[in-house]
């Protein structure tokens, strides 16, 4: 029990304390700082394999949080926190449950709360952003706008430290005064969190600016409770003993790594620094596992390569367009086939589990004709598909229009489509993530069954090349997606040049 000197009447009790230390110690700790768009499961579960001690996930909003459902996904062996629109906002897993903290933006006690309640059973500590300087954040009252209303931060800490049986943490930056610093680092103390995480620099800094150890430095000799580090990669930290020096610089109980950690997670590595290649491969296989979303895993192995990326290698992956291109530019392409049909398999193993626990009758498809197909649009002319090369035959063989009936699994939200033409049913077997790619899958059962081209690379029919162009759905915002950002905006930024003066989106706040 840490003993704190300038304790009012109306601190937290030592009860209330011993409740919110639970599972969590915060002295000598490695940890992978949160940032945006990096800080998902795959990149959390890596860092852990290469020495971390503790994990934070990406800052995500009170708002978005307090209207999700938690999901428990059978498939994946995960929890999923899932919004109205099927988006998965936040995924963990059990191998983490005791080492991720779950950093939130907030400007509202009582919202704050109400997320900390959904989320504190699936992870092992709770973390308030005070120091992103990002305007999508300060225009909201949260983030570093809140380092100018102490009663504010305050009031939010109180009720969380109150409010929850998980360690309560805050993340800072420094203030423009060292007296106005400590004033308010004291004030935070007082709620009774757990631990406090310094970023050495102040609101309009940038990485390019020196990082404040000595700032740090005295927080962590005029506080009690474990002071964490932060900031030090542009300065300090490019192998793991520059963390012990760096925590030395600032006399901090831990250190929190963010760009460096960005780069490279086995900087978290006692042994040194793993070859890239290495880490990237097994980054994309958590990735894969995982049913990370595309843009998201594009974006993070962009900031791994840095300046590779106009290399052979990177070339593929700026031009990848789904997991499966992902994985063929790093020789992953087996392994993304093997992975995806064992999940497929999963999820066609706990529908029928469902059907039967909940003596529902299982749909009748006798007489429909199956394959196990997917449609991939590389291997379509850019104005071609199969619905399109189906329709066009049905016209030629005066045959009614194709039907398709398509359903969701409520298991998993994934989509099957049987299409019916001439009074013959057809249907894959494997479900797709969209209705639109189930359709194409069907559409294709039924091609092939009949002898007839689909219109793949080297086989489309001409009369086909003026009809409007059908996409797949490729919707980000899908049922598995987990990216928050715009697709758009990663596909066309996937990297961003860090430490060169340009303000980096992915800071660790």
């Amino acid at each position: 029990m840490l003993v704190r000197e300038g304790f009012q009447e109306e601190a937290v009790t030592e009860e209330e304390m011993i409740l919110n230390s639970l599972s969590l110690c915060y002295h000598n700790k490695l940890i992978l700082a949160p940032m945006v768009r990096v800080g998902t499961l795959p990149m959390r579960l890596l860092a852990l394999d290469y020495g971390a001690d503790i994990v934070y996930c990406e800052e995500l909003i009170d708002l978005k949080m307090i209207q999700c459902k938690r999901v428990v996904n059978e498939v994946l062996s995960t929890v999923d926190f899932v919004a109205p629109d099927d988006r998965v906002v936040f995924r963990t897993c059990e191998r983490e449950q005791n080492r991720v903290v779950f950093q939130m933006g907030t400007s509202d006690a009582e919202r704050a709360l109400a997320v900390a309640r959904l989320v504190e059973n699936d992870v092992a500590g709770i973390d308030v952003n005070m120091g992103c300087p990002k305007e999508y954040s300060t225009k909201g009252g949260m983030g570093a706008a809140l380092l100018s209303d102490p009663d504010k931060i305050e009031k939010i800490l109180s009720t969380l430290v109150k409010g929850i049986r998980r360690p309560v943490t805050c993340k800072i930056r420094i203030l423009p005064s060292l007296e106005d610093t400590l004033s308010l680092v004291k004030r935070i103390e007082r709620t009774g969190i757990a631990a406090i995480a310094v970023h050495g620099r102040k609101r309009e800094e940038r990485p390019q600016h020196p990082v404040s150890c000595e700032v740090i430095k005295a927080i962590a000799d005029t506080l009690s409770i474990p002071v964490i580090a932060n900031g030090g990669s542009h300065d300090h930290i490019q192998r793991y003993s520059d963390i012990e020096d760096f925590r030395q610089a600032t006399a901090a109980s831990s250190v929190m790594v963010a760009r460096a950690a960005m780069w490279n997670p086995s900087i978290f590595l006692k042994e040194g620094l793993r070859p890239l290649e290495e880490v990237m491969q097994k980054y994309i296989r958590y990735a894969v596992q995982y049913d990370n979303h595309y843009t998201n895993t594009k974006y993070c192995l962009c900031q791994m390569l840095r300046e590779q990326l106009e290399s052979p290698q990177g070339r593929l992956l700026h031009a990848a367009q789904s997991s499966r291109e992902i994985c063929e530019a790093f020789g992953l392409g087996a392994f993304y086939e093997e992975t995806t049909q064992e999940l497929d398999a999963q999820r066609a193993k706990l529908s029928a589990r469902t059907s039967e626990e909940t003596g529902e009758p299982a749909e009748d498809t006798s007489g429909v004709i199956k394959m196990a197909v997917k449609f991939d649009r590389r291997a379509y002319p850019a104005q071609i598909t199969p619905k399109m090369c189906l329709l066009e035959w049905c016209r030629r063989e005066k045959l009614a229009q194709p039907v398709y009936e398509t359903v969701q699994r409520p298991l998993d939200r994934l989509f099957s489509s049987i299409v019916t033409v001439a009074e013959q049913k057809y249907q894959s077997t494997l479900w797709d993530k969209s209705k639109k790619l189930a359709e194409q899958a069907a559409a294709i059962v039924c091609l092939r069954s009949q002898g007839l081209p689909e219109g793949r690379l080297g086989e489309e029919s001409p009369s086909l090349h003026k009809r409007k162009r059908e996409a797949p759905d490729q919707d980000p915002g899908g049922p598995r997606a987990q990216e928050l950002a715009q697709p758009g905006e990663l596909c066309k930024k996937p990297f961003v040049a860090l430490g060169s003066g340009e303000e980096s989106p992915l800071e660790g706040w």
